[in-house]
């Protein structure tokens, strides 16, 4: 039997996630599907550019429409709080001092969500999964191309 992945969302994350599914399924379909249907009317299916282009962005969007059912079907709630356990944990607001000494701030999320450039880091990202389950006050090493980083935690909201 497959084991399912667990995809982490806050509700935010959830509801832009079953929008673009829904954008994928009544628009860009419809869309994709007149698109082929001008192309083969235009030049045939062999040999024709354009309808080669309009199949591969149909198989791109059937992958996505695909995965978006995946993680929507197997979706845990980032909750708004995150219990008080002393840890990291998917949800939390952590602070880092790294090398150089200088605070950094990351929210801990799921993959979907994860966006590092706004310090939205995912639980699976080397980062992430140095910090979960980590105490304010502990050192974590974390494997990066570069080498080992070390971080300290100091605080966990």
């Amino acid at each position: 039997m497959v084991q399912r992945k667990v995809h982490y969302l806050t509700a935010g994350g959830q509801t832009r996630l079953r929008e673009e599914l829904d954008v994928l399924r009544m628009e860009r379909r419809r869309d994709i599907a007149e698109k082929l249907k001008l192309a083969a009317e235009v030049g045939g299916t062999v040999d024709n550019a354009e309808y080669d282009d309009a199949k591969r962005e149909q198989s791109r969007v059937e992958g996505r429409i695909q995965d978006l059912e995946e993680m929507l079907q197997d979706v845990q709630l980032i909750p708004n709080r995150v219990k008080a356990s002393g840890g990291v944990q998917v949800g939390s607001h952590v602070t880092v001092k790294g090398p150089r000494g200088s605070p950094t701030e990351y929210t801990i999320v799921g993959s979907a969500e994860a966006e590092p450039a706004r310090g939205r880091i995912s639980n699976t990202s080397p980062v992430g999964t140095a910090l979960i389950g980590k105490k304010p006050g502990a050192d974590v090493t974390v494997q990066t191309p570069n080498g080992p980083m070390k971080l300290k935690i100091v605080s966990i909201k």
